[in-house]
């Protein structure tokens, strides 16, 4: 495993591995070769020079992950053993490819210059000092500047790289937070279109089931009040499909009214329901926003009083102000528990909160002093309306 971790270290990639290893390997041969044949003055014989040169370039295996030490080692080993060549360029470009600090590799980078116009190496000896110091330069100036250029351009594609990855989980998490909202929608229009009428409609049909043998003709009634509160749940779901096909321009058209309000205060007076609608101050056009919402008030209103108080007195007040509406649903007390035992999914009121909040109002909901239960929102109106 440690050894593992250390192969691992050594060479991020598989590409990078072959080209090191490659790289070492051919430098080697053609250093070892050249500096065995090449003319030479130096204190240790041609093959001495030519093995420490493979040496030093076999070396160029740990160029990534430790270019600091391996130019230091070279400094040292070049200048004791005249050992050079190609290996020589691709330490110092490495030193600066893959260093991490420019103040070390400038200062090494110095100490190689130094060293060759000090100890020029085998292959120099008795060249004029004008000429070494200009070769010395361009071998060591040339490959750090183009490996810091390199070690510079590889830092800003892996900058960008996880730029782009933090971009892609940002997008990604921007899109899961959508689609969970869109999912919360959907699920808080159908509760909304299907709770009431539903509601409604099990009421009508347990009134149904009491009279159809001793009354016909309230039966029939009742049956056809059923039929048209069917349909007029299937429009509603419609205009919900259209929303999710065509977008909110799909409600423009249908934009609920003060006699809606009212239609559905009578259908759940057929019902057996109590139900009283008062509305004060001037009325007047409402932003469809604004009469969506306060229609899913009265009809989720309506709907919990089916649900949890029978056929309790209630009462629904709308008051229209010059910058507002207010909303107040309030039941009495219910009489006993409701025949029909309607399911309760516990998301109407949060979904009412989640509407009136939406447009900048503000919503409450809770039991009152005298055992009843009341529901208030105030809706501000845009400018103008």
């Amino acid at each position: 495993m440690r050894f593992r971790n250390w192969w691992s270290a050594l060479w991020p990639t598989r590409r990078s591995r072959i080209l090191d290893i490659s790289l070492a390997a051919g430098t080697a041969v053609f250093d070892a070769i050249w500096l065995w044949h090449a003319p030479q003055e130096f204190y240790l014989p041609p093959p001495v020079v030519s093995v420490c040169s493979a040496v030093l370039a076999l070396g160029l295996v740990v160029r990534r992950r430790h270019p600091v030490a391996l130019a230091l080692f070279m400094v040292v080993f070049s200048t004791v053993t005249g050992a050079g060549g190609i290996a020589g360029l691709i330490i110092v470009y490495s030193l600066g490819a893959y260093a991490a600090s420019r103040r070390a590799v400038i200062a090494i980078a110095a100490a190689v210059y130094l060293s060759f116009l000090i100890f020029p190496g085998p292959t120099a000896v008795g060249e004029p000092f004008l000429a070494l110091a200009t070769f010395g330069l361009a071998f060591t100036a040339l490959p750090v500047v183009l490996g810091l250029y390199m070690g510079a351009r590889k830092q800003l594609i892996a900058s960008l790289q996880e730029r782009t990855r933090r971009l892609e989980r940002e997008v990604h998490l921007l899109a899961e937070k959508a689609r969970a909202e869109e999912r919360t929608r959907i699920a808080r229009e159908m509760h909304d279109v299907v709770a009431n009428r539903v509601s409604v409609m099990v009421v009508h049909a347990g009134a149904l089931k009491a009279v159809v043998t001793r009354d016909p003709d309230r039966a029939a009634e009742t049956a056809a009040v059923i039929g048209d509160m069917g349909r007029q749940a299937l429009d509603e779901l419609r205009q919900v499909i259209g929303v999710l096909r065509q977008g909110e321009r799909a409600l423009q058209a249908g934009t609920p009214t003060m006699d809606d309000f009212r239609a559905l205060v009578d259908q759940s007076q057929s019902a057996g329901l109590r139900a009283e609608m008062l509305v004060q101050g001037e009325e007047r056009d409402i932003p469809p926003a604004v009469g969506r919402t306060i229609y899913r008030l009265v009809q989720e209103g309506l709907t919990n009083v089916h649900k949890h108080a029978g056929d309790a007195n209630t009462m629904i007040g709308i008051l229209m102000l010059p910058d507002a509406v207010e909303v107040e649903i309030e039941n009495a007390p219910p009489g006993g528990r409701p025949e029909h035992g309607l399911p309760s999914g516990g998301n109407g009121l949060v979904g009412l909160r989640e509407r009136v909040t939406a447009l900048g109002g503000t919503f409450n909901a809770g039991p009152i002093a005298d055992g009843g239960y009341a529901l208030r929102a105030r809706i501000p109106l845009p400018a103008g309306k």
